[in-house]
């Protein structure tokens, strides 16, 4: 049996030394992620942040799951993600990260795409759901995602070139094509694609449509399964219903169902969140649910 990292002494609970919801966007935001270098527009620092915080911030939706909705504006996902030390998924994170970045003073623009993640060569079109953040540094463009659950890159990709991108998890490459670039892992020995860019710079408004979408519409699989994924230097942890999955950085994986209970213990302990007595309904399903692949 693998061993789970306990939650950090720094818990959803520490409220009384949290920094100050009044304090600037960037102090709160790098002692979330508990982040002490340097900052500035540099390759380096952002590569530390995105590891920084993908390890922080855990991906969930479970606020889709439950129907109480997600709100995408910049007062609420900092409020959420950051003062009540809750996790998010793309639109919000990538959302955050895109403030936190321009903050700094990196040129930086969210980009959508469309999700192409385990779904067959020749599934149709989905739809414009997943936002990234294109960072441009010293006139190279790079991929920066903290928002793709189990299967996001631990590091900045560069957009120019279509050669194999090692991590200290999978490799990815990204190629270009006539709709933009497709984004793509190598799982074994295969190349699976995760999600295919657009070209142009996506409008604010362009995210609140895909986030209505991804949050209420009834095909979503956020509104019908808990889902949770957290990238750390040494694993991925993957919850998916009932299913936990941990995929060590040396190839290692361990994989196991659980109760109701033991889903609000991993919560916290591995996905670092607040557990609301409002998700235990959808916990106790989600301990019944049976997954086939």
């Amino acid at each position: 049996m693998l061993h789970y990292p306990a939650a950090p002494s720094s818990s959803a609970d520490d409220g009384d030394t949290a920094p100050s919801a009044r304090a600037p966007l960037l102090t709160r935001y790098l002692a979330r992620i508990g982040f002490t270098g340097p900052v500035a527009p540099t390759h380096e620092v952002l590569a530390a942040l995105q590891a920084a915080h993908i390890a922080a911030i855990p991906f969930e939706a479970i606020d889709a799951l439950t129907g109480t909705g997600i709100d995408i504006g910049a007062e609420a996902v900092e409020a959420k993600l950051i003062d009540r030390r809750r996790g998010g998924y793309c639109f919000e994170q990538n959302g955050l990260f895109l403030r936190v970045l321009k903050a700094i003073g990196f040129e930086a623009e969210a980009l959508l795409g469309r999700v192409r993640w385990m779904l067959p060569d020749d599934a149709p079109a989905t739809p414009r759901t997943h936002q990234v953040v294109l960072v441009t540094l010293d006139g190279r463009p790079w991929l920066a995602d903290v928002g793709f659950g189990a299967a996001v890159p631990p590091q900045p990709l560069a957009m120019d070139s279509e050669a194999p991108q090692p991590t200290r998890h999978e490799s990815y490459r990204v190629r270009r094509g006539g709709f933009g670039w497709e984004v793509e892992a190598q799982i074994g020995e295969e190349w699976k694609p995760l999600y295919r860019l657009d070209d142009a710079a996506a409008p604010p408004v362009d995210c609140v449509v895909g986030n209505w979408y991804t949050s209420t519409h009834p095909d979503s699989h956020f509104r019908h399964q808990l889902i949770a994924a957290r990238t750390t230097a040494e694993a991925r942890y993957g919850l998916r219903d009932n299913r936990l999955t941990a995929r060590l950085a040396d190839g290692r994986i361990d994989r196991r169902y659980l109760t109701a209970d033991e889903i609000e213990r991993v919560l916290t302990e591995i996905f670092l969140l607040p557990v609301q007595r409002s998700w235990r309904a959808a916990i106790e399903r989600a301990a019944t649910a049976e997954i086939s692949a």
